[in-house]
């Protein structure tokens, strides 16, 4: 089973409510210790860019941005590690995906219901996007038509 890249995971997964991905999470795992390797945290983020004329740093504004990572032990005692950080305010949705991250990276039990989750997360991003295309070629302003008019101030 082909699961699509670990960077795309957060996003085809925040297109789900988040009580479907507790629930594929909750489902058969309660045996797991999870244990946060980082105090999960939300908050505000500053976007920072550089200016194209003068190279000078600038601030464009913030963002909300939660982060998590965590250590998971099974049943078995295998250990491994998840993280997300997502654009949202909740750092028990970061905490969620995570966990998500860790059971779909380290195939461990119920990883199929994640991926199926991020599968067709990413189909409902992708529809999002193709409408959003084609709502932006439809507002297109083509300005070299504004060329062949002229300019009404010249004598």
């Amino acid at each position: 089973m082909k699961i699509p890249e670990r960077s795309q995971w957060v996003r085809a997964l925040t297109a789900h409510p988040n009580e479907k991905v507790l629930a594929a999470i909750d489902s058969g795992n309660k045996t797991w210790r999870v244990i946060p390797k980082a105090v999960p945290q939300s908050g505000l983020a500053i976007i920072k860019f550089q200016d194209g004329a003068f190279h000078e740093p600038f601030y464009l504004g913030e963002i909300p941005l939660a982060t998590a990572w965590v250590r998971v032990i099974t049943s078995e005692g295998r250990e491994v590690e998840g993280a997300a950080q997502v654009m949202a305010d909740s750092a028990a949705l970061a905490e969620t995906l995570a966990l998500c991250d860790a059971i779909l990276a380290h195939r461990l039990s119920g990883w199929r219901k994640i991926a199926d989750l991020v599968r067709s997360g990413l189909k409902m991003r992708t529809d999002q996007d193709m409408v959003r295309k084609a709502m932006l070629a439809k507002t297109q302003v083509d300005f070299s038509l504004l060329d062949a008019v002229g300019d009404d101030d010249e004598v």
